[in-house]
Parts: C-alpha cells; sequence; structure tokens
C-alpha cells in the first residue's frame, strides 16, 4: 500500500449523482478527484438512456414531489427539481421534449451526448478522474484497489454516491453497504423497486412470451395502474407493472381488470346473452371483444371460470394475479433501502463519518419510475456536493 494522500475533494462513484456532487464542488472552487470502479463511468445512465433517458417531468412540483415515498427530498427537489433540471440539461447544448404522459427526454432521446458534454464541462472546471478504482474500506483514510496497487486517499471532504444494488453489472453493487456498517452508519435492508414479479407460468402462455398487454388496469392497495406491460418467461414486467410494484412487494394483493372501460353492471349484462355452440373462449371473444392475451390470461388465473354471469364479470374485473413474489433485485429497475435518514443531517452528511457525505441511490428512498428516480439522483447529488463545498 503507498502512503496516504491528502487532497481537496473526493468523489466516490461517476454515477449522475456523483457527477452532479463534482459539478457543485468544482464550482465552489474545490479540487475534485472523481474515482469509479468500472473502466468508464455512468455506466447504469447509458444503459437507461437506451430507452431514451427520461430525465425529469413536466407537472406542478406539489405533484412531483408528491410522488417520493417521504417528504426527505422536497427541500432538495424545490431547489433543483424538474424546472431546474431542464435548465441545466438545455444549458449543456442539449435539446428537450416533453412526451404525452409530461415525461422530458432529449429530443435525440440519447444519453451520450448529454454525458459527453458533462464530462467535457467537468474536465474544463478541473475535476480530475480515475477509472479502475475500487473503494474496498476505510483504514485512516479511503482505501482503494487500483491499477497501480492499493492506494489509501485522505481528503478534507468526500461525497459517496455509489449507487443502490439494481443492475450490479454496470456498477451498482451494494459493496459500500458492509464498509459503512462497520463504521456505524445505519442502513435499511436494500430491496428491490420498480421491479417484475415471478409467475410460475402454464404451458400454454409461452405462446405469449414477450407479448404487451394493453387496455388492462393492474389494481394494488387502491392504486391502480393503466400502463402497459409485457408477459416475460418468468413472469410480467414493464412500466404498467412497475407503477404499483411498492403496494405489491410489501404484501399488497395484485388484480387485473381486463374491461377496465366497462362496468361491472354492463358486463353482467353482456355475460347473460346465450352463448349458444360457441366455446367459452369465442363467446368471450365476441361478446367482450377480449384478444388472445387476455383470453390466456383469463384462463392462466380465472379458472376455473364462474358459471354465472355476475360472477363471471366480477372475476374479470378483479382477476387475481398469482404470482411469487419479486423478481431479484439484481433485475430491478431501482433499489429501496440504504442508508437511513437519522444517520445523516440535513446537509447529507454522515454524523458516523463527519465531512463525509451521501446521495443518489444509497439513501434510504424510493420513487416511481418517469423521471423522478434520475431527478432524485441529481438533485441529492447536487445538495450533497454544496454542501460539501461549504465544509471546512
Amino acid at each position: 500500500m503507498t502512503e496516504p494522500h491528502d487532497l481537496d475533494a473526493l468523489v466516490i462513484g461517476a454515477g449522475p449523482a456523483g457527477l452532479m456532487a463534482c459539478e457543485a464542488l468544482a464550482r465552489a472552487g474545490r479540487k475534485v478527484l472523481l474515482t469509479e470502479a468500472r473502466p468508464s463511468p455512468a455506466r447504469k445512465f447509458l444503459m437507461a438512456g437506451k430507452s431514451g433517458l427520461n430525465l425529469t417531468r413536466d407537472e406542478p412540483l406539489a405533484r412531483f414531489a408528491a410522488a417520493y415515498d417521504s417528504d426527505w427530498l422536497a427541500p432538495m427537489l424545490a431547489r433543483f427539481g424538474p424546472e431546474q433540471i431542464r435548465a441545466w440539461a438545455e444549458d449543456l447544448g442539449i435539446a428537450l421534449f416533453t412526451g404525452s404522459t409530461g415525461r422530458v427526454f432529449p429530443t435525440d432521446m440519447k444519453a451520450s451526448p448529454l454525458l459527453r458534454a458533462w464530462l467535457a464541462r467537468l474536465a474544463g472546471m478541473g475535476v480530475v478522474m480515475r477509472t479502475r478504482w475500487a473503494w474496498v474500506g476505510l483504514d485512516q483514510g479511503f482505501v482503494f484497489d487500483t491499477p497501480e496497487g492499493r492506494q489509501t486517499l485522505r481528503p478534507k471532504v468526500c461525497v459517496l454516491a455509489l449507487g443502490g444494488a439494481s443492475w450490479p453489472r454496470l456498477g451498482s453493487d451494494a459493496a459500500w453497504v458492509p464498509l459503512l456498517a462497520a463504521a456505524g452508519v445505519a442502513i435499511a435492508p436494500l430491496r428491490p423497486a420498480n421491479m417484475g414479479f415471478t409467475v410460475p407460468w402454464s404451458a400454454h402462455m409461452t405462446a405469449h412470451f414477450g407479448t404487451p398487454v394493453k387496455g388492462c388496469a393492474l389494481a394494488a392497495a387502491g392504486q391502480i395502474s393503466r400502463g402497459e406491460w409485457v408477459i416475460t418467461p418468468n413472469g410480467i414486467e414493464g412500466g404498467g407493472v412497475y407503477a404499483i410494484s411498492a403496494a405489491v412487494r410489501d404484501g399488497a394483493a395484485l388484480t387485473l381488470d381486463l374491461a377496465p372501460e366497462r362496468s361491472l353492471t354492463e358486463l353482467i349484462g353482456r355475460l347473460a346473452r346465450p352463448q349458444g355452440r360457441d366455446t367459452t373462449a369465442n363467446w368471450l371473444r365476441k361478446t367482450l371483444h377480449l384478444d388472445p392475451v387476455k383470453l390466456a390470461l383469463l384462463h392462466e388465473w380465472g379458472r376455473p371460470l364462474p358459471k354465472t354471469a355476475p360472477a363471471l364479470a366480477q372475476r374479470l374485473k378483479a382477476l387475481p394475479v398469482r404470482h411469487t413474489g419479486p423478481r431479484p433485485i439484481a433485475e430491478a429497475i431501482s433499489s429501496a433501502g440504504g442508508i437511513q435518514r437519522d444517520a445523516l443531517t440535513p446537509d447529507l452528511e454522515l454524523t458516523a463519518l463527519p465531512g463525509t457525505f451521501a446521495c443518489g441511490e444509497m439513501l434510504d428512498w424510493e420513487a416511481p419510475t418517469g423521471g423522478y428516480l434520475l431527478t432524485g439522483c441529481l438533485s441529492t447529488g447536487l445538495h450533497a456536493g454544496r454542501a460539501a463545498a461549504r465544509h471546512r
């Protein structure tokens, strides 16, 4: 191990939260070293950009902030929320547009141009980045495994931005959890968030793997999601599922309305018509205009089908979704849990490690997809970076 190196400001983790912390520190005149365990920065950010890079959302701040699971981030979002993030991206030369659902994207629907512009800005501000530097411990400083061997850094301030536990192959592997726990930092167990659910499908469902399910409504704990989702070999996933996934993960029953545009009374009237010589599948298809995917789901989760119109209508409006729990955290879009709120000051400084701040998905907050996750990471990264810059 080399002798410990003293430096001004250290940021560990080159995802969006860490990069934003670097920008805040550099703007305040601090000399910043950024370390990243992977060979290149922001890998999860780039992967998210393959589906369009949903930066934030165009909606009133109060409604936006209400999407988070607590009021913890509200002051940070008020200072750097949807409006400010749009201005920040445009200042980097990134043109934006707002989709029909209020989601805000770069016009080219890519993350790489924004990342290139951002890294160039940080380099111009004097931020130095070291890749393949993996933080492995605390021993009179922050200890790293590097291509040049083990290194120890003793910064005046440090911002941790190491992510949660989803998509570990891209860097968010939660290796920091035992390091901080050993230092006395209270950490809520990490759990999958915005994830799919495992379904042990019958053989007849194989033909529908990869098929999107549209025109239905999922319901759990009083929440209703009309978004599209997909049948996969392992279960169900997609935006419509993610929207209610937290409630289901926490034990709420999940049901599916196969005909959300029709009332229960209307369904009963239609199902009272004679079936004649039609098979049940043909009769339901003709009577209710159910497509093959909806019919397959009805037979998968609804058998034995009720014989009376009222009971069958009720089954169609509240089909029990039989699953065996969330998909693994490694497959989740994000993770819940992390550093607990009472382990941090309002400046996001760790009370157990003075001079060390944390941000992004390391913190114990949760939000749905749709621009909330990335905004939360950017907002907390800026907040932690500014607070670290003030620390002496």
